[in-house]
């Protein structure tokens, strides 16, 4: 029912319904602003990327056709390429809101001296960010960053939601392995991870597509 409502708002957005826009950009704006915040780090600078977004989907929204992925990934897909296109004209490359990824990986204490390791840590996890692959870093942000469901991130990258589930857990995995090799590099003992929100499952899923 939430997807027959949502079409038929885009349809009428097509039709230039402002207030079909407005639902819309009520609807979509903070998780667009969430995924762009992740990629890009300033909260200003993601403010101004995610209106971005929504004013150029005003000006294409007429164009969209109900084929393929749907709605949602079609935005996101807008929110991507205007992330590159002004990290392309800025010259910079992104510097990567790790809070959504850091409360994951990081064991949640109330010791001071873990409290000290995670902030050490997060350092840590911005050179581990850097290590993953193209795909495997985009599952994350559109998880951590724009909170999308491994059916919706599926969509949008044409996987399947079991090759989705795959790649976070090759990610994490990943990542979880560059942390442990950055802290040996500093001399400091392992970090415990992956504590806050439930321990990873035991046996990976199977056909990792990394």
């Amino acid at each position: 029912m939430q997807q027959d409502d949502e079409r038929l708002w885009v349809d009428r957005a097509r039709q230039g319904d402002s207030t079909a826009i407005g639902w819309l950009y009520d609807r979509y704006f903070d998780r667009i602003y969430r995924y762009v915040l992740f990629k890009v780090g300033s909260p200003e600078e993601a403010e101004d990327i995610a209106e971005a977004v929504f004013l150029r989907m005003i000006e294409s929204i007429t164009s969209f056709q109900w084929q393929g992925s749907g709605f949602a990934p079609w935005l996101y897909r807008i929110a991507h390429n205007q992330i590159v296109d002004t990290l392309r004209q800025r010259s910079r490359r992104p510097q990567v809101d790790i809070d959504p990824l850091a409360g994951f990986l990081i064991a949640d204490t109330d010791d001071p001296h873990a409290h000290a390791e995670a902030a050490d840590m997060r350092g840590h996890l911005r050179v581990a960010l850097g290590r993953l692959t193209d795909l495997q870093a985009q599952v994350i942000a559109l998880k951590f960053g724009g909170g999308l469901s491994n059916a919706e991130v599926g969509r949008l990258l044409g996987r399947t939601e079991g090759a989705v589930k795959a790649l976070q857990y090759s990610a994490l995995q990943n990542l979880h392995k560059s942390l442990h090799d950055l802290r040996v590099d500093d001399g400091a003992p392992p970090t415990r991870l992956g504590t806050r929100r439930g321990k990873m499952a035991a046996d990976p899923p199977a056909g990792d597509p990394s």
